[in-house]
């Protein structure tokens, strides 16, 4: 089974004065502890909503210093249900990602038809 993970990544940016200068730092900032090993690895904005339902940016900034919301994207292959393929998610994604909170959004099984295995896969090998 092949499964499409989506982990949340709550990422602090400091020195920053805007709520778009703290996501684009955080996005590079995420990329390069990601790469070379997990480049792979999509990177988006997250969502945030009020307790009203309303949009919010995905980064809070008080004080020079931001939280960005991140969801990071990861095909994981042979798996035995989407369970192990977050605890995969996790682990590869937590390993380079030290001392951030992870959250999996969401696993979903990937088509066969879909998956184009390759080199912009992991998959779920004991190391």
């Amino acid at each position: 089974m092949d499964c499409r993970v989506v982990v949340e990544a709550a990422v602090p940016v400091y020195d920053v004065e805007t709520a778009d200068e703290a996501v684009r730092i955080a996005i590079s900032k995420t990329g390069e502890m990601l790469n070379p090993d997990l480049n792979y690895v999509e990177i988006d904005t997250g969502t945030r909503t009020s307790p009203s339902g309303e949009r919010l940016d995905p980064a809070f900034v008080a004080a020079d210093e931001a939280l960005v919301a991140l969801e990071l994207r990861m095909d994981v292959f042979n798996v035995d249900r989407g369970e192990h393929a977050s605890r995969v998610a996790r682990k590869e994604i937590g390993k380079r990602l030290q001392n951030i909170p992870l959250k999996v959004l969401s696993v979903t099984e990937i088509d066969p038809d879909e998956s184009g295995r390759g080199e912009e896969s992991a998959s779920s090998g004991d190391e």
